[in-house]
């Protein structure tokens, strides 16, 4: 075979290195977005704490936000305080009051 290639010449040492350190951060890369793909997968499947069916503010108060926590839940009123109840049982644990300062600089 008289036409056949000759041996290519030798790969330089820095042009392997770099063919190497492409190829380890290209699997790197690929393991991280499988591992955060798992990880969103996981959190959005695992279960809320639930909301409670009712609950009974004291007279006279209304609501206007709502926080909750794994054992109880917490409601801030418009009169400035936030009443916090067990989840368990919905008694009310704490009344805490919301003091608002208009001082200005």
């Amino acid at each position: 075979m008289e036409n056949a290639p000759e041996d290519p010449a030798p790969e330089p040492a820095n042009l392997r290195f770099l063919r190497r350190l492409v190829t380890v951060l290209t699997a790197v890369m690929i393991g991280g977005v499988i591992l955060i793909t798992a990880l969103i997968v996981i959190r959005t499947q695992q279960s809320a704490t639930p909301l409670p069916d009712t609950i009974t503010l004291p007279d006279g108060t209304t609501a206007t936000a709502f926080t909750q926590a794994r054992n109880w839940y917490a409601v801030v009123t418009e009169d400035d305080q936030i009443l916090i109840f067990a989840r368990d049982s919905g008694r009310l644990l704490q009344v805490i009051n919301v003091v608002v300062s208009s001082e200005s600089d």
